[in-house]
Formats: C-alpha cells, sequence, structure tokens
C-alpha cells in the first residue's frame, strides 16, 4: 500500500502543481493591481491564491500522509 500511495502522489505532483501554478501567475496582475476597482479585485485574488496555495498542499503533502496513516492503523 505504501508503494501506490507514493506512485499516486509522484504521478499526480506535476498535474497539480502545473494547474495551480498557472492559476496563481494568472491572478498576479489582480494582486498587485492598484488602478480603478483594485479595492474589489485584491482581495478575490488574495483568497483565490491563497485557497490554491492550501488545496495544492492538501493535496501533495496531506492527503497521501493520511492515507498512509490510516493504513498503519489497519
Amino acid at each position: 500500500m505504501q508503494e501506490a500511495i507514493r506512485q499516486g502522489s509522484l504521478n499526480r505532483l506535476r498535474p497539480v502543481l502545473m494547474t495551480a501554478s498557472i492559476a496563481i501567475f494568472s491572478l498576479m496582475p489582480m494582486l498587485f493591481a492598484s488602478g480603478a476597482r483594485s479595492e474589489i479585485q485584491k482581495p478575490l485574488a488574495t483568497v483565490v491564491v491563497g485557497g490554491l496555495i492550501t488545496s495544492t498542499l492538501l493535496t501533495l503533502l496531506i492527503i497521501p500522509a493520511v492515507y498512509s496513516w490510516f493504513e498503519k492503523k489497519k
């Protein structure tokens, strides 16, 4: 089971990182906006980027660790 968890994590690493990084980089102009309507764009971009970073870490680190933990408990 440990090998399956490791292999599954490695298979998902590149797609998850590519998807999250493209989304984060595309929101960078909104994060650093200072013109008209930036008071609406900035908080929205901050929340979305924070969610992307959190979900990426959850997908790549926490979920495989929880799978491993449950497997050891079994």
